[in-house]
């Protein structure tokens, strides 16, 4: 890693309709595609990635969808159940992207999309 480079997260969520393999494939490109765009990030870049899914979701892992679209072979990923909150966000994917960047933590370009966007206002675009 080189001297000007530091670890940083990049968050993002996303809403789906129905727990469907075709909607988490869908939501979870759409979702890493703003956050590599925003960001410039490329994958050689990337530490880490966690996924975490509401419990209404269970038709498919997030993390297959990226190494499937975005060639993500070499990325270390996981998937994990967010917790159950009373009054919570239904059906959303969470992701915390931990990467190697020279961008300052009040650079980075978070993204909160569809009915995510009420879980952080003040990040939406």
């Amino acid at each position: 890693m080189s001297e000007n480079l530091v670890s940083r997260g990049v968050r993002g969520a996303i809403t789906i309709e129905s727990n469907s393999e075709v909607e988490i494939e869908a939501a979870t490109v759409e979702l890493l595609g703003v956050l590599l765009e925003k960001n410039k990030i490329d994958a050689k870049d990337i530490s880490h990635v966690i996924f975490s899914l509401t419990k209404d979701i269970d038709a498919a892992f997030p993390a297959k969808f990226a190494r499937k679209n975005l060639g993500w072979n070499h990325v270390p990923m996981i998937c994990t159940n967010e917790l159950g909150v009373p009054e919570s966000l239904k059906k959303c994917i969470r992701v915390l992207m931990v990467v190697n960047t020279s961008l300052s933590q009040e650079a980075i370009h978070h993204a909160y999309l569809k009915g995510a966007a009420k879980l952080r206002p003040d990040l939406v675009d």
